[in-house]
């Protein structure tokens, strides 16, 4: 029997590197963790850039395939805010959404950020990026889930900006949806999606 190809994950986060072991696990990949003490500088001003900088740089530590992603919500009245900047736009959950209503309210004419007048149109992208061994950048794909931003939270899961980003294809925010729903139609299964297609094309995957 082939011995399994092993596939990097260039974050040193655990709950992301069981996200990726999920959404590969149909794939014949073994799925690690990048080097211990490994931290790259996410210096890119696109998701993209990000995602390229990190698998280049895992992979070459490393000496194996690596995968990295870079993901962020992006609202149209504030130019793409926040954009790459997306998890150090405040320094907790409550503090980033905080902001964000502040500032989208003062960016449509609005003083209380309750007030729901305006552009609130938004999409969370994800971006990634896979780096054969020597560090050269092999495949990439975005995945886009598009929505709006609420005046107030609304449920009870996900994290970060999901309790006030609603989809209208749903009818529910990030933070009410069933984890299998939130999966398929939002913007990291959607770039899963379209990875997964083109992984067996590098030869990292058996075809059947």
């Amino acid at each position: 029997m082939d011995q399994a190809k092993v596939l990097i994950i260039a974050s040193g986060n655990a709950d992301k590197v069981r996200e990726f072991s999920h959404l590969l696990a149909t794939l014949d990949l073994e799925i690690r963790p990048q080097p211990p003490g490994l931290e790259v500088d996410e210096t890119g001003s696109t998701f993209a850039e990000n995602a390229r900088l990190k698998a280049s740089a895992v992979a070459k530590a490393s000496g194996q395939w690596a995968l990295a992603d870079d993901s962020g919500l992006c609202v149209d009245a504030l130019g793409g805010a926040p954009g790459v900047h997306s998890a150090r736009y405040a320094e907790s959950d409550q503090a980033r959404i905080s902001r964000l209503l502040v500032e989208l309210a003062a960016a449509n004419g609005c003083i209380d950020p309750e007030q729901g007048q305006g552009n609130r149109r938004a999409q969370f992208v994800a971006a990634l990026a896979v780096a054969d061994p020597s560090g050269a950048i092999q495949l990439e794909v975005e995945g886009h889930c598009p929505g709006e931003i609420l005046t107030s939270p609304r449920g009870e899961g996900g994290f970060g900006y999901d309790p006030v980003f609603y989809v209208p294809e749903a009818g529910q925010t990030f933070a009410e949806m069933a984890k299998e729903l939130k999966g398929r139609i939002g913007h990291r299964g959607r770039a899963f999606a379209k990875l997964s297609e083109h992984l067996a094309a590098l030869n990292l995957v058996k075809t059947q």
